[in-house]
């Protein structure tokens, strides 16, 4: 093996090193999820030349250098204040949710009139991106013209490594996709309710879904086998996600619950409890160290992963909160409502920042860039909004 050349991933903190085996270009990240400002760069650097021959001693100052960057990019604070840019009217969409991919962001919309289309459309956007509008395209290899499911498609989730999407539907059946040519690769069968959540873990060689038949399912993404089912909730599913090693699993349910799943065993670890009414969002932040719910009570929650313990309510919706993420640094959160307004709120307090008012409905689904400085809201209203 030699080693080609270090690519530095600021979130989560991290190092890929991309190498030649046997001809054969191929990489492999060193995750430093703990790194913090007070962290001893030298010995992290010696236990990671312990731990990883390709970094031999020539290597160790460009290494030390490399985490010098991201040590001062994590101690950068973050107390930007978002306005409104621009307003996207959507004519007979509704969007249901976002996503985004490393610097890219992707809108998912559902068709009103036609039951089976899912589009998505893509947004490059990067540290130099700072004025809008910038190039929007159109991928639509899977639209109407492709028969995706046998009812409609309910939930939609793409791969960190951008190669697949994967799409569930009220058929009880979650189908994988080839983006570049749209073609099924995998169909995954044996729920007995509808999909409604879906989320492929880092190194994209495993998938969980959620249904309405109170299950969570992981899956071989390679196989389509199932390989644990998470049994223990009341009602249905609303979310499940992975944590970024993807040692654990949490979902959400309209039990009011919370669950964490060890993902390599299938086993239960621990049940958060608290809110009033249903569960409907779940997610980890980007080192998998904390927890955050959302609830039709109009509250949302903050956990310690490690400890299990609630360590901030965020209050002050007037409405169920169907969305919840962290910024990329985890030094926010952001939540949707039904109230029509979207939250910035501080995940060790519990304080809300900001409000993000002007949709005239109810807003689904919410997302940060790549970066944390730009934010994207989708309403009923059928406009997103974007923020920066």
């Amino acid at each position: 093996m030699k080693l080609k050349r270090f690519l530095l991933r600021y979130y989560p903190p991290g190092i890929i090193l991309e190498y030649v085996q046997g001809g054969e270009v191929k990489t492999k990240s060193i995750d430093l999820l703990d790194l913090n400002a007070t962290t001893d760069v030298g010995a992290l650097v010696e236990d990671i030349r312990k731990a990883e021959p390709l970094i031999t001693a020539s290597r160790k100052d460009q290494v030390v250098h490399l985490i010098l960057r991201l040590q001062e990019k994590l101690g950068q604070p973050v107390d930007h204040k978002f306005h409104l840019f621009k307003v996207r009217p959507l004519s007979l969409f509704m969007i249901f949710t976002f996503a985004y991919i490393n610097t890219k962001y992707l809108c998912i919309l559902k068709d009103f009139p036609l039951k089976s289309s899912i589009k998505y459309c893509q947004q490059h956007l990067s540290n130099r991106d700072t004025d809008l509008p910038m190039r929007v395209e159109i991928d639509s290899r899977i639209t109407t013209t492709t028969k995706m499911h046998g009812s409609t498609e309910v939930c939609l989730s793409f791969n960190l490594q951008s190669t697949l999407v994967a799409t569930g539907s009220m058929d009880t059946t979650a189908k994988l996709w080839d983006i570049q040519n749209g073609e099924e690769v995998v169909r995954l069968t044996g729920h007995s309710g509808e999909i409604v959540a879906l989320s492929f873990n880092t190194t994209g060689d495993m998938i969980i879904t959620g249904s309405f038949d109170h299950v969570v399912a992981v899956w071989d993404v390679g196989t389509g086998r199932r390989m644990h089912t998470l049994i223990g909730h009341h009602a249905e599913i609303s979310s499940a996600q992975f944590n970024w090693d993807c040692t654990l699993i949490i979902s959400g349910s309209m039990d009011k619950t919370c669950m964490m799943w060890n993902a390599l065993t299938g086993k239960r670890v621990a049940v958060l409890s608290g809110h009033d009414n249903e569960v409907l969002d779940v997610c980890f932040d980007y080192t998998g160290q904390r927890i955050a719910t959302a609830s039709a009570d109009g509250s949302a929650r903050v956990y310690d992963a490690e400890t299990k313990k609630c360590i901030a309510k965020l209050e002050g919706h007037g409405g169920e909160i169907s969305k919840i993420c962290f910024n990329p640094q985890g030094s926010r959160i952001l939540t949707a409502s039904f109230d029509k307004t979207a939250r910035l709120w501080d995940p060790q307090t519990g304080q809300c920042i900001q409000i993000l008012e002007g949709h005239t409905d109810e807003i689904f689904s919410c997302t940060f860039n790549y970066t944390g400085n730009i934010i994207i809201t989708g309403s009923k209203d059928n406009t997103c909004r974007i923020w920066c």
